[in-house]
């Protein structure tokens, strides 16, 4: 995660943002008196949400918990992809 503070960032804006949205980063942009924010892409920002959205459910996070350990013990079994009309 970046840090800059709110004078950086102005006088250097377009190199922060393209480090924002072509490398991923997060920025926290720092004021006085602590008001920070937090700055990031909106890929970043829809892939958060999400995430978010995919595990507040308890029994989808077991689910998906589950195969990751499936997926990284090696009992992932791959298959061909069947179309609507029957080809691979």
């Amino acid at each position: 995660m970046l840090a800059v503070n709110y004078t950086n960032l102005r006088d250097n804006m377009k190199k922060h943002f393209d480090r924002i949205t072509d490398d991923y980063e997060t920025m926290i942009v720092t004021r006085k008196n602590n008001k920070n924010i937090v700055m990031m892409s909106e890929e970043s920002y829809n892939n958060l949400t999400e995430n978010l959205y995919l595990i507040k459910d308890r029994a989808n996070y077991d689910w998906l918990a589950e195969s990751k350990r499936q997926l990284e013990s090696g009992a992932a079994v791959k298959h061909e992809l069947i179309t609507e009309d029957g080809d691979e």
